[in-house]
């Protein structure tokens, strides 16, 4: 699968953090990850597989979400937002993703949602519809008023296909923190929590207590109590690691007067110092509370709640409610209530013994594998969708492009008679690729030249005569089939060719010979050269000399069943077996746009953007019949190509 996660923090780096940790996994797995950031770069935050799309990064400053901050330092401004929606879009249109992923919106992030919408309106109406899903924490922060909630739901209703929320019902289910309602309860997907530190190697021993609050000043006040804790008792062995998004002058700061190396920049390994450290002190974030609970470290946890955030409390009273951690409010917050809060923590009983969170003894064995599980949900909704297919043939393509290896393939299209609103809808899924038109001389109405005059990539064969059955009863149906004598098919084949040079365009025609139902008499294939023509496209029998031949096996519409779409993944995987085979010979798709119904419009409309891969080439028509234009073969056509050069 193709994966496109659009995320925008404004405050710490916990969104994007758990964002990129969910696009490793989904690149772990064999699909490609593309991540759309549109906070400021977090030098932390690991990328390994992933691709990286920066937008004009947003920020706001203290608490106020609702002013946000553009690159410049100034409130962000039209051409800003107009630029990020720009780059949002055409990265959709240049991955075509199978699922669009937004972190947090549409149950935040309220003043992005233009962007936002866009995406996900855009996603929507592409021809091959990708997943659109959201991504939440565990635990949100809901508005202060109802009509804002409303809203929420109604878009999800309206838009989302699911929310995979990134937590477990077992500690706390979404509408502990959430107003849950039927419009949303049944696109809930819980993946359990997302893991983001990995393993860590067991500690000899635990000394010291390990202070982190993100990456944000939101943590000033707590690395400020913990800076003055430090300086009464500098003996417990304090370290405090400082977030990047804090300024030098600031760190310098909280140093003064406390030992070297007791304030630090945060770093890449804190996971392994917590698992070390005798006492943890920190908010109570998503990623830290997951830290937290591998590490098993004794904890003293400072919930963030300015504003109206109360993500972080409910979180830390869940965690007290267990005995793993102790909570100082951060109204009570103050180097003395920290220091005492330390020095139970150091001296007296722990709350609880330390133990991970995943099936220890007693423990309350929650799930921490939100990446997997995510990876899988996401795996499932799309096969459901009708995208397992899809998703082997994307693949082979893949392959046979990293191979150097070309998949050639063609396209003819039967029956026409008229210009028809079904003709101008197939005209318009061609988009300008190649296809040979096979159209009934005897039914020609003038509006089909005219139609086709100047239409891109179109070519027009000769399809039988009249479209007329002249099989026996109870024998398959055929107009040049071997039931009528020889010279009878031959003069209505002459009679064909000459209506067709009179009533088509004859800068479109080729005399090639398309028998209707794909049936003809081997004599009669025989005496074509005789009578003009130069092609011939029909099923079974060899080649016939004098004639250029190409087949169109891969018919769309299951003629013999319900005259509707064949099995879509016996088509998709002839295709792939086709990229996965080598063969320089085309393949040919066979459609009949006057009896397609809208199974058959959607699938062509799902399948044909995934073949402008880079490893089809679509080959002409008067190219695979060259003698019947002037001898010369064309280079066949690379649609991404074109439509790069194209601009």
């Amino acid at each position: 699968m193709r994966i496109m996660i659009a995320v925008t923090h404004l405050l710490g780096a916990g969104h994007l953090t758990r964002a990129a940790a969910l696009a490793r996994a989904f690149a772990a797995a064999g699909h490609e990850a593309v991540l759309v950031s549109g906070g400021r770069p977090a030098p932390l935050v690991r990328l390994d597989g992933v691709r990286l799309v920066q937008l004009p990064p947003l920020r706001i400053e203290g608490i106020d979400f609702t002013r946000l901050i553009g690159p410049d330092g100034g409130p962000a401004d039209g051409e800003t937002l107009a630029a990020r929606r720009a780059l949002l879009l055409d990265t959709l249109a240049a991955l075509a993703p199978d699922a669009v992923i937004t972190e947090l919106f549409p149950f935040g992030r309220r003043g992005l949602a233009k962007e936002f919408l866009a995406l996900v309106e855009a996603a929507r109406a592409r021809p091959e519809r990708p997943l659109i899903l959201a991504s939440v924490r565990d635990i949100l922060v809901p508005p202060d008023r109802p009509a804002k909630v409303d809203e929420a739901h109604a878009r999800v209703a309206a838009l989302y296909d699911a929310v995979l929320v990134h937590g477990d019902p077992a500690l706390v289910p979404l509408d502990a923190s959430w107003p849950v309602d039927a419009r949303i309860a049944g696109k809930l997907r819980y993946t359990g929590y997302v893991d983001e530190g990995g393993p860590h190697p067991a500690p000899a021993r635990r000394d010291g207590i390990l202070v982190a609050a993100g990456s944000s000043a939101a943590g000033l006040g707590l690395f400020r109590a913990a800076a003055g804790a430090a300086r009464r008792r500098p003996d417990l062995g304090w370290r405090l690691l400082v977030g990047h998004g804090i300024p030098d002058d600031t760190l310098a700061a909280l140093s003064a007067d406390l030992p070297p190396g007791t304030v630090m920049r945060a770093r890449a390994d804190y996971r392994d110092l917590l698992a070390a450290a005798s006492v943890s002190v920190s908010q109570c974030g998503y990623n830290t509370a997951l830290d937290l609970l591998v590490t098993g470290t004794p904890a003293i946890l400072v919930p963030f709640e300015a504003g109206r955030e109360t993500e972080q409390r409910l979180r830390a009273e869940r965690l007290a409610a267990l005995g793993l951690a102790r909570i100082v409010p951060e109204a009570a917050l103050s180097p003395d209530t920290l220091l005492a809060a330390a020095l139970d923590a150091v001296d007296g009983v722990p709350p609880s013994s330390p133990r991970p969170w995943g099936g220890g003894p007693g423990g309350p064995g929650l799930a921490l594998d939100g990446c997997t599980r995510t990876v899988a949900i996401v795996e499932e909704m799309r096969r459901a969708q009708g995208g397992d297919g899809f998703m082997r043939l994307r693949a082979a393509l893949d392959r046979a492009a990293a191979a150097g290896r070309a998949v050639p393939l063609w396209w003819r299209d039967d029956d026409a008679v008229a210009a028809t609103p079904a003709l101008d809808r197939l005209l318009s899924l061609a988009g300008g690729r190649p296809i040979l038109i096979a159209a009934i001389p005897a039914g020609v109405d003038p509006s089909l030249g005219r139609r086709l005059a100047g239409e891109p990539g179109v070519s027009l064969a000769v399809h039988g005569l009249a479209h007329a059955n002249h099989a026996p009863p109870g024998e398959k149906p055929a107009e040049f089939g071997p039931h009528r004598p020889l010279a009878t098919l031959r003069e209505d084949a002459r009679t064909a060719l000459a209506l067709a040079r009179g009533h088509l365009p004859g800068d479109r025609l080729l005399p090639v010979f398309v028998p209707p139902w794909n049936r003809i008499a081997p004599d009669l294939a025989e005496a074509l050269p005789a009578l003009g023509y130069a092609g011939l496209s029909a099923a079974g029998g060899g080649p016939v000399a004098g004639l250029a031949r190409a087949d169109a096996a891969l018919d769309v519409i299951d003629w013999r069943g319900t005259r509707s779409l064949r099995d879509p993944e016996a088509l998709l995987s002839a295709l792939a077996d086709h990229a996965e085979g080598g063969s320089d010979r085309p393949l040919g798709l066979l459609t009949h746009h006057l009896a397609h119904d809208g199974a058959v419009w959607a699938f062509l409309a799902r399948l044909l953007p995934l073949l402008d891969h880079p490893a089809v080439e679509w080959r002409d028509p008067r190219d695979l019949f060259a003698p019947a234009v002037d001898g010369r073969a064309r280079a066949p056509i690379s649609v991404r190509a074109e439509r790069a050069r194209a601009g």
